[in-house]
């Protein structure tokens, strides 16, 4: 009798952990509580009852706004690998239904998010019709916890070691105008000639510098202009009405130079491979939602994806 009284304050302990994530994710008790179909009371003696098992506060509440304490940020983690351990196991012993289900919180840039994650996902829900995607489309780096997001797709050189990530894909890059500047200013022959145009940089990096490679060799060129910006797409249509040179990811700009409103420029220098990656929390127990869109995003973009096809990257 002991043991079953055990297993149901686990169980019950688990359905609070279950409720206490949703809160984290919603960042308020009203959205949890109609998010799980259940009271606003009910989803507050909830995570109540956390706290007060853990003899700690979890959630620092206001009248604005839930934001997480230090010590609920390190639950959080526990317990959404608790609570997939707990899935894993009911879908190992056959309890549940194998096909994924359930909402998954994705972020990428807009550039990437606009030209092809967005059809991506919408594919991949067409397949798995139990899951719904929330896609937070920013330009900046997030905090997996912080911002509640179970995978981020980026895009990186260099990924930081201590992340979790899976390769997605190579995300090749090329110089390119419109053109209109080349008829204006001349094509560059060479990189060093891109100090006399107009370049149109990177507002958080590569700013005042490109990379090049040829014949094994790597060259850096200081390049400036008139116009940085923080986010691809505004640089390719920058590029696109002939404001300047821009160095672009095949995946934005392909299209552009097949019809030929952009023009490839130095196509004997080739700037360095970036890689497209899936970042999430933690390689164990990862939820079959996670592990099915990881698959299909890397069956959907590995290889030579269709983006670099026509342009010799």
């Amino acid at each position: 009798m002991r043991f079953f009284v055990s297993l149901y304050v686990h169980m019950d302990r688990l359905a609070a952990m279950k409720v206490f994530a949703e809160v984290a994710r919603c960042g308020s008790f009203t959205a949890a509580a109609e998010h799980l179909d259940l009271s606003r009371v009910m989803v507050t003696r909830q995570v109540a009852a956390l706290e007060s098992w853990l003899q700690t506060r979890l959630l620092q509440r206001s009248t604005r706004r839930i934001s997480l304490t230090e010590a609920g940020e390190v639950f959080l983690t526990q317990s959404r690998q608790m609570l997939e351990l707990s899935v894993d196991m009911q879908e190992r012993s056959g309890e549940r239904d194998r096909a994924p289900r359930g909402q998954l919180r994705v972020t990428t840039s807009m550039s990437f998010g606009m030209a092809h994650l967005a059809a991506a996902i919408a594919e991949y829900l067409a397949l798995y019709p139990d899951v719904s995607v929330d896609l937070l489309i920013i330009d900046r780096p997030v905090n997996l916890i912080e911002d509640r997001v179970d995978l981020a797709v980026r895009i990186s050189g260099e990924l930081d070691p201590n992340l979790v990530a899976r390769r997605i894909a190579a995300c090749r890059s090329l110089v390119c105008a419109s053109p209109a500047y080349v008829a204006r200013r001349g094509a560059p022959l060479h990189p060093a000639d891109l100090a006399q145009h107009n370049c149109l940089t990177y507002s958080r990096f590569g700013k005042g510098e490109w990379r090049f490679l040829a014949d094994g060799a790597e060259t850096s060129v200081a390049v400036g202009g008139n116009l940085s910006a923080n986010e691809a797409t505004v640089l390719t249509q920058a590029a696109r009405v002939g404001a300047g040179i821009a160095l672009q990811p095949t995946y934005l700009v392909g299209p552009l130079i097949r019809s030929g409103e952009l023009v490839r420029l130095l196509p004997d220098w080739q700037p360095p491979d970036l890689t497209i990656w899936g970042v999430y929390l933690s390689r164990q127990h990862v939820p079959a939602t996670l592990r099915t869109l990881l698959d299909f995003l890397v069956q959907r973009f590995e290889g030579q994806p269709h983006w670099d096809a026509g342009i010799n990257t």
